[in-house]
């Protein structure tokens, strides 16, 4: 999808009448992808602890880079169809092949889908590539080709970015497909972000209008981890694999509050052609990158609650020396606090873990503090730093 990656390092005719406004009152159905190169037993759980709210699985089956190359994923059918899903494999294809190298491709993609464990295992078919806008023409014709040598029974769909909403080729390009899935995130400039609520929404129904195929939207749970160049470049990005950078740089996210609101606006009244929700990626007890399993799971079922996040100062091994612990009571995923104030009674102090120490000499306090970036998962604490104190108050005071 990951439109994001090239973005981040590059930066990147149907009928325009309004769209019919879809008035079911009908939940929008969820389907999520699993976009692992390596299955763990983390994942397989979280598959399995997630199938009773998910309708179908989309899951990273194999990757053409921008050489060519071509690389499978060993996914555990056995696994994934005990959840009882029906399942659609992915094609990841670079957004950087060049025109010759995506026919060649093409080969590739029939004999991988056409496996026996793989073809006797999938409902569909969806094809990922970020496709520059000035070749719509030439992908149309790519999966043209691809939908006469795919079985009949096999859906085929594509992730589709909005960028394209500015080409007449875009009718055509849907002509052969059943489904297309819209991307709605890790579209623009990093520097405006990761997710916009309000942008996002103006994507799907301009995409409605334009689009004469059912589509999916596709949204975020998840965040990246950029770091910047000196002279303002990116240097490095971090998603679902982790890299062996430091802990420094900016965390670009996806808040939860703020996806929600955007499947409320959907929900209420949103084209007709919108038929459901996919979202990358299914959250795993190991993924660091992502939100947690619970906080997930209350976004799709729509019971998020509010955050409750608190610090106190815990006692360490000597008398007046303490931890200061960051702590998440509530069942959903928090954003770290901007401060956390310390006593008066603290006269040294220090930060850790993405926080710092800073001094306010108007209230002659010492805080620590955070860039904002980052999450504590539900359930969970934090140690932030430690201070040196003569009987202070042991509840601290947050600031968001």
């Amino acid at each position: 999808m990951r439109a994001l990656t090239a973005i981040l390092l590059c930066l990147v005719g149907l009928s325009a009448s309004t769209s019919a406004i879809r008035t079911t009152t009908e939940p929008l159905p969820h389907d999520a992808y699993v976009w692992q190169r390596i299955w763990t037993p983390a994942v397989t759980a979280a598959a399995s602890r997630s199938a009773d709210i998910i309708r179908s699985w989309r899951i990273l089956l194999a990757e053409g880079d921008r050489s060519g190359r071509w690389t499978t994923v060993a996914v555990p059918w056995s696994d994934i169809l005990a959840t009882g899903r029906p399942v659609i494999s992915v094609i990841r294809i670079d957004g950087r092949l060049d025109e010759d190298r995506m026919v060649a491709l093409l080969d590739r993609v029939v004999a991988t889908v056409s496996a026996p464990n793989t073809l006797q295992s999938i409902a569909g078919v969806e094809i990922d590539y970020d496709c520059p806008t000035s070749k719509l023409a030439t992908y149309a014709k790519f999966l043209s080709a691809l939908r006469a040598r795919l079985p009949s029974s096999i859906a085929l769909s594509i992730t589709a970015l909005p960028t394209w909403l500015s080409s007449s080729a875009l009718g055509n390009l849907a002509t052969d497909l059943d489904e297309v899935v819209l991307q709605v995130h890790a579209i623009d400039d990093p520097r405006r972000g990761l997710f916009d609520p309000d942008q996002a929404e103006r994507w799907v129904r301009e995409f409605g209008r334009r689009i004469s195929r059912p589509f999916r939207v596709a949204l975020p749970a998840y965040d990246v981890r950029v770091t910047w160049r000196s002279n303002g470049r990116l240097a490095s990005v971090e998603g679902e694999v982790p890299l062996l950078a430091g802990q420094d740089g900016e965390v670009l996210d996806a808040r939860p509050e703020a996806v929600l609101g955007l499947l409320h606006a959907l929900q209420r009244s949103a084209p007709a052609g919108l038929i459901g929700v996919v979202w990358f990626r299914l959250p795993t007890e190991a993924d660091t990158r992502a939100w947690s399993l619970k906080t997930w799971r209350a976004v799709v079922t729509d019971r998020l609650s509010p955050a409750k996040v608190s610090a106190a100062l815990v006692p360490a091994e000597q008398s007046d020396l303490w931890n200061v612990v960051l702590s998440n009571e509530g069942s959903v995923d928090a954003r770290l606090p901007s401060q956390v104030r310390l006593d008066a009674a603290c006269q040294a102090a220090d930060g850790a873990n993405g926080f710092r120490l800073v001094a306010d000499r108007l209230a002659d306090q010492r805080v620590l503090e955070s860039n904002g970036n980052g999450r504590l998962r539900a359930q969970t604490k934090r140690t932030i730093g430690w201070a040196r104190c003569v009987q202070p108050e042991r509840q601290l005071h947050v600031v968001n």
